[in-house]
């Protein structure tokens, strides 16, 4: 039997682990029509490439900072999956994400624009697009063990999250908000509202659509680090490289198959979890916190009814 046709729809997918699963999903899974949502010179630019594996690819401009334009881009899939332009949605993957250099940038919405990028725009498109979503379907949204804030798993590169909301949301939140060690709790904290949001999504989703975080771990290559500023750059560029040939690092087209696995179901896993490169496993003591997830959840519904 010929597999049905499916929609997913991905950001993050111009560059690093991002086009490299989208690349292995398209090669591993024919039936599938990928929607890239991102600028749209960087999709204009990866666009032929991807539709050389297949012809189901197609792309819409969007900039994940500005909320005006999350729901133009967000319409335009409603638009084409009730045309019948696409096949059913049975697929997101949040896989884009920032790291600045410090915690003061704001968005044109006001907002903190590392917590804008890497959590709010999740919510606002889930919260758009999941009523088209149709079971089985499967929800990606590309995580960070730095969430844990720790030596054992940031070697000391990365401060603890600082979690409190809504003032994570604006900039200047962190002590000296103008420094690099700001502009990475902002990162790191960020990435346990990624945890969060799944966390509450996994309990309000229908049974049949899966939400997962997925934790790529140490990924040389991507362009994540070219605005954290500090030493950063430098160590993923010149020095983390020199050990990618260990089980400790990936480059992005492996981390790109593993991200690939989950988004296929190749990797099994049940709503809610925590995917660590190939298997499930905790996320840290912190992520689990119904109150605070649920507080995240009120405050994101809040701002999306006020925008609109």
């Amino acid at each position: 039997m010929v597999p049905a046709a499916r929609t997913l729809v991905m950001t993050g997918a111009t560059r690093g682990i991002g086009l490299a699963a989208a690349r292995e999903v398209l090669r591993r899974s024919p039936e599938t029509h990928i929607v890239v949502l991102g600028r749209g010179s960087s999709a204009a630019e990866v666009l032929p490439g991807l539709q050389e594996i297949s012809p189901h690819v197609s792309t819409v401009d969007v900039d994940l900072s500005s909320r005006t334009s999350i729901d133009a881009a967000g319409a335009q899939v409603e638009d084409r999956l009730d045309s019948g332009e696409l096949p059913p949605l049975r697929g997101l993957v949040f896989n884009a994400g920032i790291h600045l250099s410090d915690a003061l940038q704001a968005t044109v919405d006001g907002y903190e624009r590392t917590f804008a990028v890497n959590v709010m725009s999740t919510h606002q498109l889930l919260r758009q697009l999941h009523p088209h979503i149709q079971a089985p379907a499967r929800i990606v949204v590309t995580v960070s063990d730095a969430h844990f804030g720790d030596l054992r798993h940031t070697a000391g590169t990365m401060p603890a999250p600082r979690w409190a909301i809504p003032e994570v949301s604006r900039p200047g939140a962190f002590r000296r908000s103008g420094s690099v060690r700001a502009g990475r709790r902002a990162y790191v904290t960020s990435k346990l509202g990624g945890v969060h949001l799944v966390h509450e999504w996994a309990r309000l989703l229908p049974a049949g659509v899966d939400i997962l975080a997925y934790n790529p771990s140490l990924v040389v290559g991507t362009g994540l680090a070219r605005e954290a500023g500090g030493a950063l750059p430098f160590l993923m560029s010149k020095i983390i490289p020199l050990v990618a040939v260990t089980s400790l690092v990936d480059t992005p087209v492996p981390a790109g198959s593993k991200l690939a696995d989950v988004i296929l179901g190749v990797t099994p896993a049940e709503t809610g979890t925590y995917i660590h490169r190939e298997k499930v496993v905790a996320s840290s003591v912190e992520s689990y916190d119904s109150d605070r997830e649920r507080e995240l959840w009120d405050w994101l519904e809040t701002v999306s009814r006020t925008s609109c």
